[in-house]
């Protein structure tokens, strides 16, 4: 488990209503291949993604965390700073090896990205869980699988940025705004705005 380097709030936070949707209730992966890294060597990339993902949790701490379930299966955020799952793993083979494989669909997904126990549900397990893959070449492989209900893939690309940005040394170009309580319908509903392309025009026929 990777947990955030830093103290973060210990909250619920409710998801919009565009997030919390029946069909968005799945895993989202991603995958992706790197060449050799010199500045780190090639058992160092592993330890600069573990230090990127800790100090990219202070700022991202709802994936931090699990789901629960409330009144009429409203999904809540129980922010308590509990870590991500993070695997590390190697294998004999190059990225030259692999070749055009690695293009989408990538038929070696499974081996790069395992179901690590406690990693497959959606209620009361990790959000987030990343592999990285030390390979034979000095390369490595970067994978991850977030619960989408939490994320989208631009997220999921913003997320991973920062942490490249950390684990490079960079300064952060972009952090975290969580204002999904724009999206949630009022209760009760009230309609404050004339949507006029809605009503009905009534036609007069001459007899």
């Amino acid at each position: 488990m990777v947990v955030p380097a830093g103290k973060t709030p210990r909250e619920l936070k409710s998801l919009s209503d565009i997030d919390d949707q029946e069909g968005l209730r799945f895993q989202l992966p991603v995958i992706m291949f790197y060449r050799k890294l010199f500045c780190c060597g090639r058992k160092g990339a592993a330890r600069v993604i573990r230090y990127g993902l800790g100090e990219a949790l202070v700022h991202y701490y709802p994936l931090a965390v699990s789901l629960r379930e409330g009144l009429n299966r409203k999904l809540r955020v129980d922010c308590s700073g509990e870590g991500i799952l993070l695997v590390e793993s190697e294998a004999d083979v190059s990225l030259k090896e692999l070749g055009d494989k690695i293009l989408p669909p990538c038929p070696y997904m499974r081996e790069f990205l395992l179901d690590a126990p406690g990693s497959q549900g959606i209620l009361g397990c990790p959000l987030l869980l990343v592999q990285v893959t030390r390979l034979r070449c000095g390369g490595f492989v970067f994978a991850a699988r977030m619960n989408h209900t939490i994320c989208d893939s631009l997220g999921l690309v913003q997320f991973v940025s920062m942490v490249g940005e950390i684990a490079r040394g960079a300064s952060v170009s972009q952090f975290p705004v969580w204002q999904r309580e724009l999206f949630s319908s009022r209760d009760p509903p009230r309609i404050t705005c004339a949507h006029h392309e809605y009503e009905t025009e009534h036609c007069q026929r001459e007899t």
